[in-house]
């Protein structure tokens, strides 16, 4: 802050109280914020007087309006924009316990509370943005089922608490945009929650719901039902946007390895999958090697069956041999008694009949087995198929985990270098420490010796004044 003046030549002590504790303090509770590039900062208030005034500027209620919705909307800008180049730099699903997430759902709960109506109940006044979110599912149809999801949650039992997990539940949806747009288009249902110069009212409004359609490329997944959202206490951490050069500096490393860090487990996990994909490649080339063989017993079990057919031209050989003879026997006139040559027919003729229905039954079963001999034939074609397309995707992978092994090696290495990196800067950094130790152990030397020199200066002054009184 810059530096104070004060209203007499004399400062009392009350003043000087006054402009210390003014000097050491930030106030936060009115606190103008401004973009000076990608940060945050806090300006000086122009509205504070240290001094003693009675009438303090700008009280307007508008005014005041004004600042507060310019500062939540430059709040949302730098939450949203850090969030999301967050997540990108993460490059995993988002959870509950991710901070950058945390403090967009505080920022964007201010936003909503901003200019809120106070309605009066049994226990008092109460302010609750979860009013205004039940007004979406009437707006858009596709809002119901989480507005229903957050009602039908057993640990909420509070407004704040139901708003809370509509908003985590409209993340996961990818439609906060939407339902933000949907319900600030909707002035004339707004009014009946927010005051006219509320920032659901005005233009910061729909700046807010347009820069919320970047939060579609994140993918967050949170679990509602052990998360207490009832008691959670919503403060804004400006620590993570305020300026910092030393800080943004000294970052820099850490940086790189958590991002080394992140890739090395990502590409472990991936390794692991990969692997474990492999393995049920394998499994499944074991049963399609053991279903080949079953094929081939049974494509042997059917070269039996051909024997069938052999039979087949047996039973035709003997039918005509049978009709040769009964042809001969009309022809020949045979003199034998006719009860035998009546019996001999019947018995030729029955017989006749048996092998008739023996070759039927045969033709079928050969019918049957040259059906599943076909299918069997056209399976193995498909199974052979398969096989060389499991084949095939097996070397891939395996050419995909060898690359992958290689690029584990070098992430290793790269690791092991940054480690010895920060082992260089630590052991730096304790040199430097005992070099400025030893500074101030001499410099406290030098003081000393200063303050004998000045003992020893005054002793000779006064031996030289002694001295001239004496001549004198």
């Amino acid at each position: 802050m810059s530096a104070l003046t004060p209203q007499s030549d004399m400062p009392t002590p009350t003043t000087d109280k006054i402009t210390q504790a003014a000097m050491e303090t930030i106030y936060l509770c009115k606190f103008r914020v401004s973009m000076d590039g990608e940060w945050l900062c806090l300006r000086e208030l122009d509205d504070i007087s240290l001094t003693p005034d009675p009438e303090p500027t700008h009280e307007d209620p508008n005014y005041l309006m004004a600042n507060e919705r310019m500062n939540l909307m430059n709040m949302a800008k730098l939450s949203i924009k850090g969030l999301i180049e967050s997540a990108l730099n993460l490059g995993r699903t988002l959870d509950s316990d991710y901070a950058p997430l945390q403090q967009f759902f505080v920022v964007m709960e201010h936003c909503l509370k901003h200019g809120l109506k106070a309605k009066k109940t049994f226990l008092g006044q109460n302010k609750s943005f979860w009013g205004p979110l039940e007004l979406v599912e009437k707006l858009v149809p596709e809002a119901a089922e989480i507005t229903a999801s957050v009602k039908d949650l057993p640990g909420l039992k509070t407004p704040v608490g139901r708003g809370r997990a509509w908003l985590r539940l409209a993340l996961m949806q990818k439609k906060l945009s939407e339902y933000m747009k949907a319900l600030i288009n909707r002035k004339d249902l707004l009014s009946e929650f927010y005051e006219p110069n509320a920032l659901m009212m005005e233009e910061e409004g729909a700046i807010i719901a347009g820069l919320l359609v970047g939060l579609n490329v994140i993918d967050a997944n949170f679990c509602m039902k052990g998360e207490d959202l009832d008691s959670q206490v919503g403060v804004i951490d400006f620590s993570m946007y305020l300026k910092d050069g030393n800080s943004t500096k000294g970052s820099e490393g850490d940086g790189q390895i958590t991002a080394i860090l992140d890739q090395k487990n990502y590409v472990e996990e991936l390794n692991r999958h990969l692997s474990a994909t492999v393995n049920n490649l394998q499994a499944k080339v074991d049963a399609l090697e053991k279903s080949n063989t079953k094929l081939t017993e049974e494509v042997s079990v059917i070269g039996n069956h051909l024997m069938i057919i052999t039979l087949q031209e047996e039973m035709e050989r003997v039918k005509e041999e049978s009709s040769y003879i009964l042809e001969t026997n009309r022809k020949v006139g045979v003199t034998k008694d006719r009860t035998a040559d009546g019996h001999a027919l019947t018995e030729a003729r029955k017989q006749l009949k048996e092998e008739t229905q023996l070759r039927l039954d045969v033709e079928k079963e050969l019918e049957a087995q040259i059906g599943m001999r076909q299918e069997m034939e056209i399976a193995m074609k498909m199974l052979e198929k398969d096989v060389c397309e499991k084949q095939d995707a097996l070397v891939a992978l395996r050419q995909q985990l060898d690359d992958l092994r290689a690029l584990k090696h070098e992430l290793s290495f790269k690791l092991q270098s940054s480690d010895m990196g920060v082992k260089q800067k630590s052991e730096l950094n304790s040199r430097l420490e005992e070099k400025t130790n030893q500074m101030a152990a001499t410099i406290k030397q030098l003081e000393q010796s200063e303050k004998d020199l000045v003992k020893q200066a005054k002793t000779l002054n006064s031996a030289a004044n002694k001295l001239i009184q004496k001549h004198h």
